[in-house]
């Protein structure tokens, strides 16, 4: 068995262009759709997420600023540039890169985000609201993955669900949204006892652990579907991602590649959320969807 290699891109740009369609309709009524990104510091990797999210807003047509804050900025600074975002009328989506220097504390600067506005879905008050299936921004990266089964066909509904990996980020939402979906769900680390034994019990299996090649073929259940939202480098410098390809493409149904799979669609959900976020605080459009 070859799994089959689920096309993240392509799935992304029909994703995009489904959102383009309600930004289009906002814009008709005078209101585009705008999104602020926050990046502290010089961190090569987070300027290259920032610059792929802008671009994803421009390709949108939608409105985007970018806010490029040195590495010493303090605290009380930083809250004041997300207060004046909050006030701002053209924005409607609010994003600061993660992961901020080790003197800033980020659970405080993201609940400083006005939760109307936080498209990353990393606010208490969207978090726990998607505990209950309701949050209007589900974390992007989890929402992607969602997205990314149903584009696919993949059937979720009764299915057994693992997921490696328990992160505020992608594994403890990735669990509630596919728990509201009626998968059974169970959640491992890398320190759960006998892991692939849980991981060979799976029908869809999330690799989102942050080592590279973790999940090995002898891992998986034969015509599992296999999501690996890692991102990692190898000793060659070559970006993998926590499913050992090779091996598993041997053994799954589907998989997901790295790069290409779930990366397209953490950002295709961001400008979706943004869109929605538009949406919501001008009164226009559906309230959640």
């Amino acid at each position: 068995m070859t799994a089959h290699i689920i096309d993240g891109k392509t799935i992304a740009q029909q994703v995009r262009a489904e959102w383009k369609l309600r930004a289009d309709a906002l814009k008709a009524r005078g209101i585009t759709p705008g999104m602020a990104v926050i990046i502290v510091g010089n961190d090569p990797a987070s300027k290259v997420y920032v610059a792929n999210k802008v671009k994803a807003c421009a390709e949108l047509g939608l409105y985007s600023i970018h806010r490029e804050l040195p590495a010493d900025i303090t605290e009380a600074q930083l809250l004041s540039e997300i207060e004046a975002l909050n006030n701002d009328p053209k924005i409607h989506g609010i994003l600061v890169q993660l992961p901020l220097p080790k003197h800033l504390d980020a659970n405080q600067v993201i609940e400083a985000i006005n939760p109307d506005k936080d498209v990353d879905g990393f606010h208490q008050k969207n978090v726990g609201a998607l505990v209950t299936g309701e949050t209007p921004f589900p974390s992007c990266t989890p929402y992607g993955v969602m997205v990314l089964l149903e584009k696919t066909g993949i059937a979720i509904e009764g299915r057994h669900a693992v997921i490696v990996g328990r992160s505020n980020i992608v594994g403890k939402p990735m669990a509630l949204l596919l728990l509201h979906k009626n998968a059974t769900v169970t959640i491992c680390t890398s320190k759960t006892v006998d892991l692939a034994k849980h991981t060979r019990d799976a029908d869809i299996l999330v690799a989102a652990v942050g080592r590279a090649n973790f999940i090995t073929g002898d891992m998986v259940k034969p015509g599992a579907t296999v999501i690996d939202v890692g991102i990692n480098r190898n000793s060659d410098g070559k970006l993998v991602g926590d499913v050992d390809f090779a091996s598993v493409k041997e053994v799954a149904g589907y998989l997901t590649p790295v790069p290409g799979g779930v990366g397209p669609m953490t950002i295709a959900m961001l400008v979706a959320n943004t869109v929605r976020a538009a949406e919501r605080l001008s009164g226009f459009g559906k309230q959640i969807g």
